[in-house]
């Protein structure tokens, strides 16, 4: 019987390392948190968020959807002195 919590819990881990990460939206100008909720929820369908609706709306996606990905420092040769020198 104790195997069942621990598969459980595997499996909400699992869901919730699979889920994407959450957008943070911003409009230029001011607005209100009132309007912020109206068009999330205007532009929710079947559970999640239509980008291109908020979009639409005038809101801008402050987190892309996937990060960027890592600038390789340096990227330039290696050399070596010789010794004696």
């Amino acid at each position: 019987m104790k195997i069942r919590p621990a598969l459980l819990l595997l499996v909400v881990a699992a869901a919730a390392c699979s889920q994407e990460p959450d957008r943070q939206w911003m409009k230029p100008g001011p607005y209100t948190v009132e309007e912020f909720h109206r068009d999330t929820a205007a532009c929710t369908r079947r559970g999640e968020l239509d980008a291109d609706c908020m979009q639409t709306k005038g809101w801008i996606a402050v987190q892309p959807l996937q990060p960027e990905p890592q600038k390789k420092q340096g990227g330039g040769r290696t050399y070596q002195i010789p010794s004696g020198h």
